[in-house]
């Protein structure tokens, strides 16, 4: 189907699909988001390691959502779509159905099969598409005989799909490049890793522009323009703005992305390597006029989930919330520190035979001594990520910009300030991800010109400045890689898997 005129101007209507829920709401020309829906739909695991989702409950929340926000926003220039990345739904072209649950970015039931496949010289890692595809054709068509009559894509693809009502088939860059199933210049499918994983191209969708027309949603009132999509992270870092080379912002949720903008220069692992000297992955930031713009992505696998077993395990606190509040009530962690490794470690060092730890108890350590200390390690954890993407890009970060859950906590905000060393700047948008798809899909639309534009628009909540000494800096950062050190190799069987 050929894409009509692109609007000039106006509000844009966002479906934001991610881990856990479904979100819909109109991004106004001056970057209000306004008319918020939402549903919860959740992830299943059926056994240990395993993470499936319903592909059928999400396309049914995406219609009902997205027409919700449109009859309480009205009219729109277009829609823009943002999505978990990597997890994975295969359907059949003419039914529409899927053929199997989804298998959700986390799942790790092909770690085996990416091992295998690294003997090979195939780099694959497990919270990628390609050996989730692979994974449900052998499931579901085991001699491939039925395959080119199906339909793979990721959460993008599926919801793309739906509004049009099973008319494209189609995923951005972005998503695309985080699959394992496309060539290095991540502009086209690697034929190679196809062939190796029994995948016919004709089951793939087209990859087209983050911003730029796509096509008509014609599953909704007025059919307005799919014109912008990414995955949520870089719809992340667009919405916060991180629009030239050397910007950063670091998302903290239940885990924490971090990603810096390299502008249109791809900084390459190197070698076999699928992650840099430094622990970071290449990225496409974004893609427009055919263009593509770089980046890097840094990775922490614990962050709000420390909070949450504060919360939900340990019973020390009421809420997540709470924990700002229990913190503020010492002025020092006396010496406690505490490394977030609930999940293994990801940037810089990937262990994932890394535990959590926490040093330096003593009887005089409380409530808030604790809470404090988990807060100001996540903290750490976020300088982790800033110094690897600045090592493995030569950029230098003048100021880092937070979103995500735990932006809204004071105590951990202004931690990070001080072990980053540079003002935190939070974001004016909890979750930046939906302003970020409005700004793709605006760009394509007519509400802003291009990234300037839409740098230009940025103004953040608040800016937190870092107020300790250069040398107390250093201190604490040294005795947190000392802690940092003690926490890997707690499981040497996982430690030993590299990926």
């Amino acid at each position: 189907m050929t894409p009509g005129p692109v609007s000039s101007g106006g509000s844009l209507l966002v479906v934001d699909v991610g881990t856990s829920g479904v979100r819909a709401a109109v991004v106004r020309p001056d970057g209000r988001v306004e008319c918020p829906h939402h549903r919860a739909v959740l992830p299943e695991t059926p056994a240990p390691g395993l993470v499936e989702v319903d592909a059928r409950q999400v396309a049914a929340a995406v219609l009902e959502l997205a027409r919700a926000a449109l009859e309480a926003g009205g009219p729109v220039a277009g829609v823009g779509i943002a999505n978990q990345r990597a997890t994975t739904v295969v359907w059949d072209r003419r039914t529409g159905e899927p053929v199997a649950p989804a298998i959700g970015w986390q799942d790790l039931r092909t770690v085996g099969t990416c091992l295998a496949l690294q003997a090979e010289g195939f780099r694959l890692a497990p919270n990628m598409s390609a050996t989730k595809l692979a994974a449900i054709l052998d499931a579901v068509d085991p001699d491939r005989s039925r395959a080119e009559s199906l339909c793979f894509g990721t959460v993008d693809t599926w919801v793309a799909w739906t509004l049009s009502g099973g008319i494209l088939h189609v995923t951005d860059a972005t998503n695309a490049a985080v699959t394992g199933l496309v060539s290095t210049d991540a502009l086209r499918w690697d034929g190679a890793v196809l062939d190796r994983l029994g995948v016919p191209e004709a089951m793939l969708p087209a990859i087209v522009d983050s911003s730029g027309a796509v096509g008509e949603a014609g599953a909704l009132p007025g059919a307005p323009l799919i014109c912008g999509i990414a995955g949520d992270q870089q719809a992340s870092l667009v919405g916060q703005g991180c629009v030239r080379p050397g910007m950063a912002k670091a998302t903290f949720g239940t885990g924490g992305m971090l990603d810096l903008c390299t502008g249109k220069e791809r900084i390459l692992a190197g070698g076999d390597r699928t992650r840099g000297p430094a622990g970071t992955f290449p990225i496409v930031a974004w893609q427009r006029g055919g263009v593509p713009t770089f980046g890097v992505e840094a990775i922490m696998l614990s962050a709000g989930t420390c909070v949450e077993w504060l919360r939900d395990d340990l019973g020390v606190l009421e809420s997540a919330a709470e924990s700002a509040t229990v913190a503020a009530g010492c002025e020092t962690t006396g010496d406690v520190w505490f490394v977030p490794a609930l999940l293994g470690m990801g940037t810089p060092v990937w262990d994932f035979g890394a535990r959590g730890t926490l040093l330096g108890v003593t009887r005089g350590t409380g409530r808030a001594e604790l809470v404090r200390a988990v807060l100001e390690g996540v903290a750490h954890r976020g300088a982790d990520l800033l110094e690897a993407a600045e090592a493995d890009t030569g950029a230098r970060v003048a100021s880092l910009r937070v979103d995500g859950g735990m932006s809204a906590n004071e105590v951990f905000v202004t931690a990070l300030a001080e072990a980053v060393g540079r003002p935190v700047e939070i974001s004016a948008q909890v979750e930046a991800t939906t302003l970020g798809a409005g700004y793709l899909a605006g760009m394509a639309s007519g509400t802003w010109r291009d990234e300037e534009d839409v740098g230009a628009a940025y103004a953040p909540q608040r800016t937190v400045e870092p107020s300790g000494t250069d040398a107390d800096r250093a201190a604490d950062r040294q005795r947190w890689l000392a802690a940092r050190e003690r926490a890997t190799g707690t499981i040497p069987e996982l430690s030993g898997i590299a990926f």
